[in-house]
């Protein structure tokens, strides 16, 4: 009788917010709807999960999540929210998307999607382990648990119903590519860059069909962003001009061509499915060229230290005013610059997974 209450008073209190809760932002389609947000991936999405593990990857300290609410940081990689809690706020469902491993979660939340992304993260299983982070096999056992809880919840059913119709967003690649492969010898010795981005989109598309296995409809893959302008990248690999390097978009641009057709092949194999592809290369690298155009004045250095390379620890001291850089360290974006990208790829792609 106890369970059956709190199962009640759970799906009540979650019903309450989602009427409460302000408009969506992005719409979707009449008749439609996304009960919850489920996330997979490394920093770029991370919004905690890392900050109890024993890695050098987690940001749980200032400056981190300066612009956060109440200047708290929070373990996400930037200055305050992450596209993880933006995708939610975009679509209406809540204002935050919080970590499953965060230990004030609620049983309420997982009705409307948690995330299980870990910064450090890959599709290489040896790019989680050089990290000491989660790697996206353990990020689906979790997932499993998530799916026995969210059944005790709202029962088998309404289980089923939310997993067909929520929103499933899976983003790495990046440190597979910038880490793993071009800063050690550990697959640079076994594989060319063609045949590594092979291995990665086998273990996005193994992934993808994994989910489609425990009920997930609706799945986004993102695609890698030009990782070559990333300021870190420029100061590292960009000679004495800091130029974006060519030879990593390249890199990136050669994966993101195999991952859309994998992801085209996968659809036509699961019709009642809708496996999208999402460009994350092309507009991130417009707003980079053309900051001014999008309101940024800096896209070229991070907000955080010199903006040449500093990343985590490294990042003792910010900039002025963070409206106005398009980076807030040497790898991730600011909230500002994460909410423009987010609102446009929903625009262009939100309707595809309907």
């Amino acid at each position: 009788m106890k369970l059956l209450s709190f199962k009640i008073y759970s799906f009540l209190v979650c019903y309450s917010l989602l009427l409460c809760y302000v408009k969506a932002v992005t719409r979707i389609p009449y008749n439609e709807s996304i009960p919850a947000v489920i996330v997979f991936g490394d920093s770029i999405v991370d919004t905690g999960n890392n900050n109890g593990l024993k890695t050098v990857s987690k940001v749980n300290y200032p400056p981190y999540g300066q612009d956060f609410m109440g200047g708290k940081p929070t373990g996400r990689f930037s200055n305050g929210k992450v596209p993880a809690d933006l995708i939610v706020e975009e679509v209406g469902i809540k204002e935050l998307l919080p970590a499953y491993l965060d230990p004030t979660l609620q049983p309420v939340d997982l009705i409307t999607g948690v995330n299980f992304a870990s910064g450090g993260a890959g599709y290489d299983p040896l790019t989680s382990e050089l990290a000491k982070v989660i790697s996206l096999s353990r990020q689906l056992e979790m997932f499993k648990e998530y799916i026995l809880k969210l059944r005790e919840i709202v029962g088998e059913d309404r289980k089923n119903e939310i997993l067909a119709n929520s929103l499933f967003i899976l983003v790495t690649g990046t440190n597979d590519i910038i880490n793993t492969y071009f800063n050690t010898p550990l697959r640079k010795s076994y594989y060319d860059v063609s045949s590594y981005a092979d291995l990665l989109v086998r273990s996005a598309s193994s992934f993808v069909q994994d989910l489609y296995g425990l009920g997930a409809r609706r799945i986004g893959v993102f695609g890698i962003p030009p990782i070559g302008c990333l300021p870190s990248q420029r100061t590292l690999r960009g000679g004495e001009e800091r130029e974006c390097v060519d030879y990593l978009n390249q890199a990136a641009q050669l994966f993101n061509s195999k991952l859309a057709a994998e992801l085209s092949s996968l659809g036509n194999k699961f019709p009642d499915s809708r496996m999208v592809y999402v460009d994350v290369y092309n507009l991130p690298l417009d707003v980079i060229y053309n900051p001014q155009k999008y309101g940024f004045k800096i896209s070229d250095k991070g907000c955080c230290g010199t903006g040449k390379i500093e990343v985590a620890e490294l990042c003792t001291f910010t900039c002025s005013s963070d409206s106005d850089y398009v980076f807030w360290d040497s790898f991730h974006l600011t909230e500002k610059a994460y909410r423009q990208l987010v609102h446009q790829i929903l625009a262009q792609h939100l309707s595809s997974f309907f």
